[in-house]
């Protein structure tokens, strides 16, 4: 079954904050008009973004994996895409340079523009989903930014600005802490601590995503049995769900490093896209494996099967990542030096990124999956087969997973797991 939607459309992106959670039943008031036959954006002849955020999404996997290959990861990309692409509206020079090779989008782009203002109000007004993203510029009290720049901030982001008082750590904390919290269904808490906060700091930048899907075809609770699960240390025992011996059809695609299977969300247009390595290949070889022209080709490969589905519910909480060492690495060491030139915010410059910090949640269990992620980024003042065979698909061992909206064709959140009972 093919994904790749060659008509223009939005696409999820991300980097400083998580997807933010509608914790009331929304009625479905969409504009008609907005929207084309298929349910996408009406953006025209708009050129369809999907393939920088998705490139984006798994060269920064692929360097942050190598830092924690040992340890289950979850991130979004989405959110992190998204939190420098705020970004690099400022950015100028040498600065806006090194961002757009490592965005793959260009500055001052309308379409572009377009593109995520059409892509905010797509996710933000689907009744039949429980998902949202939210943005927020929170620049010091005093401290003026450009109108262009934030009329394009509010425009195509949807971001609001609050005046914070950084020379209240505490208090500035808890207030970006708490619309983080709020936006993310209260999953990821305390992403900025007091102490991140400095007498320098002139702007926080934020960014909240939520999801919490339904599978379509739910995972039997009296089927989980306890099962052996391969980790590197050793093998453990796992609740391991079961859907085996149905007449259900599945995704499925495999080649000789890899199994690979969607397991689809109600409402059919976000999934589930699971990576497993085949014998003799780990998970560090899948992501290795995988770069935009890789992963559209296993999409595209994808046929029904039926297929007896082994999957152990886990849980991860993340840690606070600090990404600033893995964007350096990407290519863009300038924006994190005292040459950064950001002067498109505020119309002086002396402004550089101190952090960029990263939170993410994600619970998968019999029903389906609750995850959320938000990323923050900080500015200081600069200083110096046969279709009736059966396939098994055991996930008995590491393996990759992602969460990937379809109709966009976007890499929603990324992740690993090496051993499903840890958190």
């Amino acid at each position: 079954m093919k994904y790749k939607i060659g008509v223009a459309v939005v696409s999820l992106l991300i980097v400083i904050a998580g997807f933010l959670v509608l914790n009331f039943e929304k009625e479905d008031n969409i504009d008609k008009d907005k929207y084309s036959d298929n349910g996408l954006p009406a953006v025209g002849n708009l050129t369809s973004f999907d393939e920088s955020v998705n490139a984006f999404a798994l060269k920064f996997y692929k360097e942050f994996h190598r830092d924690h290959e040992d340890n289950n990861i979850f991130i979004s990309p989405y959110s992190i895409f998204t939190a420098l692409a705020m970004t690099y509206e400022g950015a100028r020079n040498t600065t806006a340079e090194e961002m757009k090779n490592v965005l793959s989008i260009e500055q001052d782009n309308e379409s572009f523009h377009r593109y995520m203002q059409m892509l905010y109000e797509y996710l933000n007004e689907r009744s039949e989903y429980n998902i949202s993203t939210a943005n927020a510029l929170w620049p010091r009290v005093g401290y003026n930014l450009l109108q262009n720049y934030t009329n394009i901030i509010e425009t195509y982001y949807g971001g609001k600005i609050s005046e914070v008082d950084y020379s209240k750590p505490e208090e500035a904390a808890g207030i970006i802490n708490s619309w983080i919290e709020n936006k993310t269904n209260h999953l990821i808490k305390n992403l900025i601590s007091p102490a991140a906060i400095t007498p320098d700091t002139m702007l926080i930048l934020t960014n909240a995503i939520y999801f919490k899907g339904i599978w379509k075809l739910q995972f039997d609770i009296a089927n989980t049995t306890s099962r052996e699960f391969k980790t590197p240390n050793g093998n453990i025992d796992v609740p391991m769900m079961q859907m085996v011996n149905t007449n259900n059809l599945f995704n499925y695609t495999e080649n000789k490093e890899m199994q690979v299977l969607e397991l689809p969300y109600s409402g059919d247009n976000i999934s589930m896209l699971i990576f497993l390595p085949k014998k003799s290949f780990n998970t560090s070889d899948i992501v290795e494996y995988l770069n935009e022209t890789t992963f559209y080709n296993i999409i595209d490969s994808m046929s029904e099967k039926k297929v007896d589905i082994y999957l152990p519910r886990f849980e991860i909480k993340t840690p606070m990542y600090e990404l600033n060492k893995y964007l350096v690495n990407l290519g863009m060491p300038t924006a994190f030096s005292a040459n950064a030139d950001f002067s498109g915010i505020d119309g002086v410059g002396g402004l550089s990124i101190s952090q960029v910090l990263h939170k993410a949640f994600i619970k998968v269990d019999e029903n389906g999956t609750e995850a959320a992620a938000a990323t923050a980024v900080m500015f200081v003042t600069a200083v110096n087969g046969d279709s009736n065979s059966r396939i098994i698909f055991d996930c008995d061992h590491p393996f990759l997973f992602m969460i990937y909206h379809k109709q966009s064709n976007t890499i929603l959140f990324m992740g690993s797991i090496i051993n499903p009972l840890l958190e």
